[in-house]
Formats: C-alpha cells, structure tokens, sequence
C-alpha cells in the first residue's frame, strides 16, 4: 500500500513538474509574440511620426507665408494711407476755392474706397490659398496613414457578442417559462400516480 502511495505521489510530482515546465515555456512564447507585435506597431508609428512631422513642418511654412503676405499687405495699406493722406495735403496747399477742394475730396475719397475694396480682395485671396494649402497637407496626411484593420473586426466582434447576449436574454424567460411548465407537469403526474397508489 505505502509503495502504490509512493508510485501515486511521484506520478502526481512528475505530471505537476511537467506542467509547470509547459506553462514557463508558454508564458515565455506568449511574451516572445507580444514583444514581436509591440515592435511591429512601433516600426508602423515611425512612419506616422514621419508624416505628421512633414506635414507639421509644411503646416508651419504655409502659417509662416501667410503671416508675411498679411504682414507685407498690411504695410502697403499705411504706406498707401499715408501717401494720400500728405497728397491731399498738398492739394490743400494749391486750391484756391472751396469747390475745388470738394472736388479733390471725392477723387480722394472714391480712390480710397477703391483701394479698400482691392486690399479686402487681397487679404481674401491670401487666406483661401493658405486654406487650399491647408487641405493638401491635410489630404496627404490622412492618406499617408494606413487604416488599420483590427479595430473594425474587434468592433464586429462586440457587435457580434452584444447581439448574442441580447438574444440570450430574450431566450431565458421563454427557457424559464418551459422549465417551470415541465416541472409543474412531473408535480402533477407524480400527484396523480400518489393519489391512484393511495385508492
């Protein structure tokens, strides 16, 4: 009996070790692939980083232009400004009636609206370029980044798993109800074979 006892005890002490040898080996697997994966993804975000560096880069240089061009009209604006401003001045200085001083208001003034109107223009046409720039980075951007297929088969899978549990529970009051009926129907013949015993 006490060797039976020892051959059962080594057995168990073998098949444990041996166990135990399977799983180091399968955790260090797991780790193995785990790692692989991680540096996949890591060399995949590389590229990423690039693009969003390059287009960072050409973002800057278009805010960069624009700021200039906006700067450069808004010097152009004053300088233009002043120039008619000491202009008219001098037109003061030479009139010799007050008619022809109104005459020279209204030239002053519709070349003012003029100029106006041709900045606004200007100041427009900038920004929509620098727009138009904006989307291209943009457009190169998002179609430089790879669409990565494992999220939509995890969200399908959810999908899959929330269909099923509301179909499981919409299956267990019908389960229920069936459960009961049958459990009340085995009460019942068990009653009435007991009542035909009793008579």
């Amino acid at each position: 009996m006490i060797a039976e006892l020892n051959e059962f005890l080594e057995e168990q002490t073998t098949g444990l070790a041996e166990l135990a040898r399977r799983l180091r080996h399968s955790r260090a697997e797991v780790a193995r692939k785990a790692a692989a994966a991680s540096a996949a993804r890591v060399r995949s975000l590389n590229g990423r980083v690039r693009s969003l560096a390059q287009s960072g880069v050409r973002l800057t240089s278009i805010s960069q232009s624009t700021a200039q061009s906006l700067i450069e009209l808004q010097a152009e604006i004053v300088t233009d400004a002043l120039t008619d401003a000491a202009e008219q001045m001098q037109r003061i200085v030479f009139t010799s009636s007050v008619r022809d001083l109104a005459r020279e208001q209204a030239g002053v003034l519709q070349a003012a609206q003029q100029r106006i109107v041709n900045d606004i223009a200007r100041a427009v046409t900038i920004l929509k370029d620098a727009a138009g720039d904006v989307r291209k980075v943009a457009s190169r951007s998002s179609a430089a980044e790879p669409v990565a297929g494992k999220k939509p088969v995890r969200r399908k899978a959810k999908a899959k798993a929330k269909v099923a549990r509301k179909a499981s529970k919409t299956r267990r009051p019908v389960r229920r109800a069936k459960v009961k009926a049958r459990a009340k129907a085995k009460a019942r013949a068990k009653g009435g074979t007991r009542r035909t015993r009793r008579t």
